[in-house]
């Protein structure tokens, strides 16, 4: 077990991520860089809403300008499974494609990464599942692979893993190596601007939840720490007037930069929520942004007790009291942008909950959390979830 402390006498390694391109206007960069990259032929991975917006052709259209064909896969689940990869490396192969461009939120950037590992790993999928020691098959080289968030959320862009479901199950298995990240990140806060109140709220509270989890995860990387203590600062401070005001640069900007830093950030570990969470995915293809922000306080308010220590350090970066505020400040912040309260009033069955406690009790995140969770804790966190008590 990683301490969540320094030792003396032990040695760690921290790794962070790539180059960033940042600030508005940063898209039109995307075309020559390829251009001097060599690139004839690249495959544009995205979602289906994103891949019909107009931002989404200017960008196609300037890179086409400079004499680079392209190809657009944009057939994928918004939670994305196993075949939208295979037949997203299919679409490169019959394109002769030479890189890949992600270009969307998460579901599009983990798509677009796991499409990276599978074009010259041709062992199945899942055999690169990072929970079953799967790291040590990624030995081919990767194509040119980079990034373009258009949302807040889960700051994939930066990553080093994709998350993918089984077709059948919908388990969620993740693909990670460090040779997966983008060789650049190009984060253009404009592209952000068409994202709807709802959506933009959902993601925003994704971004806090890895910002928060990641504190708070067990695990030492005090540079992890800072950074998402900084993230969740910038997005509890901007995530109002992203909401209301979609076109304002600045919280625009800082909800980019806030997402990306809870990216950063959960290397270090995620915890309770996510466990939480993940299953209503699979269960209901729930919107993960959304399952996190409902589940947030919930998993807050269980973890509050056994770590004060940080919850008043983080209640100290977010102006408030003491961190015995925090859940309940979090359910005030759901709702002033419009999250609903429980569970229950997403439409989710109560008598899944049995079915939901499996999934959590087997997830790969709760075990990183700062206090064991056993199955009674969840079954008590969802009743909790659901409004029930």
């Amino acid at each position: 077990m990683i301490p969540d402390r320094y030792e003396n006498g032990r040695i760690y390694q921290f790794n962070f991520p790539t180059l960033i391109r940042f600030g508005c206007g940063v898209w039109r960069e995307i075309a020559p860089f390829l251009k001097e990259e060599g690139l004839s032929r690249v495959l544009l991975v995205t979602d289906p809403i994103v891949g019909e917006l107009e931002f989404f052709h200017r960008i196609r259209d300037s890179i086409e300008s400079t004499g680079i064909a392209s190809v657009v896969w944009k057939d994928i689940h918004k939670n994305p499974v196993k075949s939208d990869v295979l037949r997203g490396r299919q679409a490169y192969v019959d394109g002769e494609c030479e890189g890949i461009v992600g270009v969307g939120g998460g579901a599009a950037l983990d798509v677009a990464r796991a499409v990276a590992l599978a074009v010259h790993h041709t062992r199945d999928l899942f055999d690169y599942d990072d929970l079953k020691g799967g790291e040590r098959f990624v030995t081919e080289p990767i194509p040119p692979f980079y990034t373009v968030p258009t949302t807040a959320g889960t700051g994939s862009e930066v990553g080093r893993s994709a998350i993918i479901s089984e077709d059948e199950t919908h388990r969620k298995r993740i693909l990670f190596s460090p040779r997966l990240m983008a060789r650049r990140v190009f984060a253009d806060p404009t592209l952000t601007y068409d994202l709807p109140p709802g959506p933009t709220a959902a993601t925003g509270m994704d971004a806090l939840t890895h910002n928060m989890e990641a504190f708070l995860a067990r695990n030492f990387h005090p540079i992890c720490d800072g950074v998402a203590l900084e993230g969740m600062a910038l997005i509890v401070e901007n995530i109002r007037t992203a909401v209301e005001e979609p076109r304002n640069e600045k919280a625009r900007a800082l909800m980019l930069l806030g997402s990306m830093m809870g990216a950063i950030a959960f290397q270090k570990g995620l915890g309770v929520v996510h466990s939480l969470s993940h299953p209503l995915s699979t269960l209901v293809d729930m919107h993960h942004g959304l399952a996190n922000a409902i589940n947030l306080p919930v998993g807050m308010g269980f973890n509050r007790t056994y770590c004060t220590e940080k919850f008043d350090r983080m209640a100290q970066r977010l102006g408030l009291p003491s961190g015995e505020h925090i859940p309940d400040f979090l359910r005030s912040l759901n709702a002033s942008i419009g999250i609903p309260p429980s569970l229950g009033d997403t439409g989710v069955p109560e008598k899944l909950i049995p079915a939901l406690v499996d999934l959590a009790v087997q997830d790969f995140a709760h075990p990183n959390n700062p206090v064991p969770v056993s199955r009674e804790d969840f079954e008590r966190l969802y009743a909790q979830a659901f409004g029930m008590r």
